[in-house]
């Protein structure tokens, strides 16, 4: 038994790679700006994982402004608002729609399709939201615009990884973004994202048109 059990664990232990983590600085290619809510996707499978998930409506907005998710996934739509809201998505990943409600809607909506899926409100037209649905090693990155990951460390680091961000001019596709690491420095993701938009504490303008009512 003892002979048995040290063939096993020769032949296991060289099938268990260490990881080495890499710190990814995902910036605006125009004014190098560290950017929050950047995806970043590695060319290595995820392990599987079965999730359940939430996109909150709070304050007339979507929380999170980005959620990554792996296939097969159910998210719920809770709504915490004082308001009704109508969620819905136009994207060929996931087109759906939760007509107007208050609450937690009766079901959660499952997403099995690799992808990005926009959703807005018919309510409030300013609500946008994100979910990213993907089978990759992925992060996001935080308000330094910095995200850790893993990668084998007797494997070399891959020119390119994939990437998204909520303001690039084509938010339905990722972008193969070439990088150049160096040791002990932050790998930079550089993206051509449009301008932040200006912040306005108005009211949308359908909430608008009814106060003038």
């Amino acid at each position: 038994m003892f002979r048995m059990a040290l063939v096993l664990c020769i032949t296991v232990a060289p099938m268990i790679a260490a990881a080495e983590q890499w710190t990814f600085l995902a910036t605006d290619a125009d004014g190098g700006k560290p950017l929050t809510d950047a995806v970043i996707l590695m060319p290595r499978p995820a392990e599987p994982v079965a999730a359940d998930a939430r996109m909150v409506q709070e304050n007339r907005q979507f929380v999170p402004h980005v959620l990554v998710i792996p296939p097969g996934t159910e998210v719920s739509f809770p709504n915490r608002d004082n308001t009704q809201h109508h969620v819905y998505s136009f994207s060929p990943v996931k087109t759906f729609e939760i007509e107007l409600y208050a609450g937690i809607p009766e079901a959660p909506i499952r997403f099995d399709t690799t992808g990005v899926v926009e959703l807005g409100c018919n309510i409030h037209d300013h609500m946008q939201g994100f979910i990213l649905v993907t089978d990759q090693q992925h992060g996001i990155t935080n308000s330094s615009g910095e995200v850790s990951l893993d990668w084998p460390d007797d494997q070399p680091l891959p020119d390119q990884v994939r990437a998204w961000h909520p303001r690039l001019a084509d938010t339905s596709r990722l972008m193969d973004v070439a990088i150049d690491s160096h040791p002990g420095e932050p790998v930079t993701v550089s993206l051509p994202v449009r301008p932040a938009p200006e912040t306005d504490s108005s009211l949308d303008r359908l909430q608008q048109r009814f106060r003038e009512l």
